[in-house]
């Protein structure tokens, strides 16, 4: 019997990892807590081939760093620096007075994104549905604004956007700045645009503590929604701050038909999160899975446009969005052919 795996129940993977992860006890001290947090990511975190970390050499460049007694906020810096090697933005160590983090997946980068075009673009008549704001572009293009997979959505909010979109000659959905959320939100949005259960992608987990301890590909595939669902063709939106969910959103996008990816590559975050705890009370968050396209490609790095576009300048200061417009274009080509 083939087997399916659909994202709802990657999360049993997640699940099933908490219980291999067997902690040593650490003292609570600068030593200890390095080294506690040190060997968590040895033996879980799942990207260091990707990366090209060598772990080790890392231990032996921090470990003196924390030799005798450090404050609190020396501590953090260290710990924080070493989590940072990873340049991994779903690799986050807290604590009650900061967070550390590495953001480089979208700040190295131009944002391609202005609240204050989008707006424009918008007007102060949209519509709104749960966590789904929405309008028809004067060029009968419907507009589709979804700005965090954290914010849930209905099938029923799902049902009427696309009932009242669709005289529209064309569906544009804007996920830049997305930053991600929940898997299954991405899921239910993207089933809308399939009719026929298609493969997009495949994931492995880790079943032991050494780096290269992985399952097999294990498939993910996207089935169609039971409720409306869109025909005519799509774009969507992107830049450096789609990330996690919203990243594997517009994975399984490129695997629908009629759609097309317009902006800049996506920002990536292709390791499922999970978190441990140091002795100290600290929280670390690392990437645990890995989730791969449906050529069984890793999407950490994120995802390569159909279209290429980024705002300029001289748009911006006419009040125009770049890739809103490039988007636009589209349509208009393909209405013409």
């Amino acid at each position: 019997m083939k087997r399916t795996i659909t994202l709802a129940t990657a999360w049993l993977f997640i699940l099933a990892l908490c219980g291999c992860v067997d902690e040593e006890e650490f003292a609570d001290n600068s030593n200890g807590n390095f080294e506690a947090l040190w060997r968590i990511m040895d033996q879980h975190y799942c990207f260091f081939s990707e990366k090209g970390v060598d772990w080790n050499d890392v231990h032996r460049r921090y470990a003196p760093q924390v030799a005798g007694s450090l404050t609190d906020d020396q501590l953090f810096e260290v710990l924080g620096n070493m989590l940072g090697e990873l340049r991994d933005g779903h690799v986050n160590l807290y604590s009650p007075f900061d967070v550390a983090r590495n953001w480089s997946w979208h700040e190295h980068y131009p944002s391609n994104f202005s609240d204050s075009l989008c707006t424009r673009y918008m007007g102060t008549s949209y519509k709104i549905a749960s966590s789904l704001r929405y309008c028809v572009l004067d060029d009968n293009v419907g507009y589709v604004r979804y700005d965090s997979f954290t914010s849930d959505i209905g099938s029923g909010n799902l049902d009427e956007v696309l009932y009242a979109l669709m005289p529209c000659r064309a569906l544009i959905i804007d996920v830049r700045n997305n930053g991600g959320g929940l898997l299954t939100l991405a899921e239910k949005l993207a089933a809308r645009f399939t009719d026929e259960e298609i493969l997009v992608g495949y994931m492995r987990h880790k079943t032991g503590k050494g780096h290269n301890d992985f399952s097999s590909m294990q498939p993910q595939r996207l089935k169609p929604a039971k409720g409306v669902r869109w025909h005519k063709p799509v774009y969507v939106l992107t830049n450096r701050q789609v990330f996690s969910a919203a990243n594997e959103f517009v994975k399984y996008m490129k695997c629908c038909p009629q759609v097309t990816i317009v902006g800049d590559q996506t920002g990536g975050g292709a390791g499922m999160p999970f978190t441990s705890e140091l002795p100290n009370g600290w929280t670390v968050r690392f990437s645990a899975c890995i989730m791969y396209d449906r050529d069984q490609r890793c999407t950490e790095d994120g995802i390569v446009p159909d279209v290429k576009a980024s705002q300029t300048d001289s748009d911006f200061w006419r009040g125009r969005d770049t890739i809103i417009e490039a988007a636009r274009k589209l349509v208009s080509q393909d209405h013409s052919m």
